[in-house]
């Protein structure tokens, strides 16, 4: 098992790690709008989803695999009517990629985040299209 760290993403803000690598896969741990620097990313879904995006391209990035690799992920929402925004950016991020995924509604997420995404990856897989 190796764990994944980068200060290209926020640090976790509690006890686990940003990603971490075992049999071959990458999974990362669910990424909320925070910046590197540790402050919140303060605008509406449509920012806080863009933030959550490059949170997680650090973070594969980190353990050199990239959107192309990645073969499941989840979205934690707190409101289903910002679905179609949020589903707009995912798909800019992941272009003609499209890894198996849940979309969830939830009440509260960390520091009141509007949207979490988690995914897991193949490790070195590096596809490309």
């Amino acid at each position: 098992m190796k764990f994944i760290e980068t200060k290209e993403a926020p640090a976790a803000i509690g006890p686990y790690s940003q990603a971490v690598e075992a049999n071959g896969f990458i999974y990362t741990s669910g990424q909320i709008a925070l910046m590197p620097d540790g402050s919140m990313e303060a605008g509406d879904v449509a920012h806080q989803t863009h933030q959550v995006m490059k949170n997680l391209f650090y973070v594969l990035e980190a353990a050199n695999t990239h959107f192309n690799d990645v073969i499941k992920t989840t979205i934690y929402l707190t409101d289903m009517n910002d679905f179609e925004v949020v589903n707009d950016i995912y798909a800019h991020y992941f272009g003609i990629h499209k890894p198996a995924r849940s979309t969830i509604a939830v009440k509260t997420l960390p520091k009141n985040a509007l949207v979490e995404i988690e995914c897991i990856a193949v490790a070195g897989a590096n596809y490309s299209y």
